[in-house]
């Protein structure tokens, strides 16, 4: 390990303060999971009812991801970032509010929701390249995916220490006055929108996507979190096996704590060499195959999750690092918004497919299922070109590229 790639991001103006105020700008809208699918259930009475509210949630974000990313790269991030994140308080704040009797309503509300949650993902994604080059790049979208677990691990528990403590509805509010105030800090450190020349050729959607690098890696993305998902509902399923709810929490923290390892050391590396995204991705899936012969114990099945855990902050953050160099600067933003619509239509699809193989073929095929995903995903990028070392990221390419 080398920290010297660290003690350059530290030194690299903007990068600390842009990746804190991201972090606590993502953190409350991770938080509201939790408060929610419980305020749904108390409100409807099941908790097939918080899926139903949770679903209409996860395609507003699908539909609204794109919108929002392609205006930040037409007009600046700064008040799309800002605009959608106090529409997204208010939103959350209505339905936080919502009668019991207006149940039905829930799911409508919600969708407005996540079609109003602001793009602090992509556009922080987008800016990594204007503000750091070679092998620095890698370290920062290592260090970006690594943060991301935490976000995972920690956002969802304060969200259901709000519930708790107090209500689910106190949870939402906290949340919403939460976001208003950190949005509005993350989108004032943006940068306006890059001046373009006339020549530039700004891409339409389908020039941005059905590309030869593009697709593959935001196909590969999916895949994953098409498997991740579903390892998530597997791991919910062994703990119900084995009559104790706690394991799953303890199962999903040593599975995040592997990836936390996994990705300070990889973004601790000097970059000297040649990095092939298809390898970190196979060795994901060898890690989710690793699972299926180690589901007999809650001990074995804990270290399994966290050795396989490993891999994946450095493959996550390979692939922006790939995205977002293979992109050009004007339309960077957007491509990582398609990126994220893919992420919820992977999830959607992973909590179903999982779902259906636990009840079919058991808890441990779970993981079987998750390792031929992610094998897919390594077919996908086997033509990706690898990360050079003295790689800097492309500003502008022809729009038949």
């Amino acid at each position: 390990m080398d920290l010297s790639a660290y003690r350059a991001l530290w030194q690299t103006k903007g990068v600390a303060q842009l990746l804190a105020s991201a972090l606590i700008a993502r953190l409350p809208v991770m938080a509201t999971l939790v408060p929610v699918s419980f305020l749904a259930k108390d409100a409807a009475g099941n908790f097939g009812w918080a899926g139903v509210v949770a679903g209409a949630y996860s395609i507003g974000m699908a539909v609204g991801g794109p919108i929002w990313s392609r205006l930040a790269d037409r007009r600046g991030g700064k008040w799309i970032v800002i605009g959608t994140g106090m529409a997204w308080s208010v939103v959350m704040t209505v339905l936080a509010l919502l009668p019991f009797e207006w149940f039905r309503v829930m799911p409508v509300v919600s969708a407005l929701a996540g079609a109003f949650v602001s793009p602090v993902t992509a556009t922080l994604r987008a800016a990594w390249p204007r503000l750091v080059q070679g092998s620095g790049l890698r370290a920062v979208y290592a260090l970006d995916a690594t943060a991301q677990e935490v976000l995972f691990v920690v956002g969802p528990m304060l969200g259901a220490v709000m519930v708790s403590f107090a209500s689910p509805r106190a949870g939402l509010l906290a949340a919403a006055a939460a976001a208003a105030v950190s949005i509005w800090w993350f989108g004032m450190q943006q940068q306006p929108a890059p001046k373009h020349d006339k020549e530039t050729v700004r891409l339409t959607t389908p020039q941005l996507l059905w590309h030869r690098y593009r697709l593959p890696l935001i196909l590969a993305f999916g895949f994953f979190v098409t498997s991740f998902s579903s390892v998530s509902l597997g791991i919910v399923a062994f703990a119900d096996d084995h009559g104790n709810r706690l394991i799953a929490g303890v199962l999903e923290t040593l599975w995040a704590v592997g990836s936390l390892v996994g990705g300070l050391v990889v973004g601790a590396l000097p970059g000297r060499q040649r990095s092939y995204v298809w390898r970190r991705a196979l060795l994901v899936s060898a890690g989710m195959l690793l699972c299926v012969f180690a589901t007999g114990s809650t001990v074995a099945l804990g270290i399994a999750l966290m050795l396989s855990g490993l891999v994946l902050a450095p493959t996550v953050g390979a692939l922006y690092e790939r995205l977002g160099t293979m992109t050009p600067d004007s339309v960077r933003t957007e491509v990582f918004g398609w990126m994220g619509s893919g992420a919820m239509v992977g999830g959607a699809i992973g909590s179903a497919a999982g779902g259906f193989v636990v009840e079919t073929f058991g808890v441990r095929y779970v993981w079987a299922l998750a390792a031929g995903l992610a094998l897919l995903a390594t077919l996908s990028l086997l033509h990706i070109p690898p990360h050079e070392p003295a790689e800097v990221a492309v500003q502008e390419v022809p729009a038949t590229a």
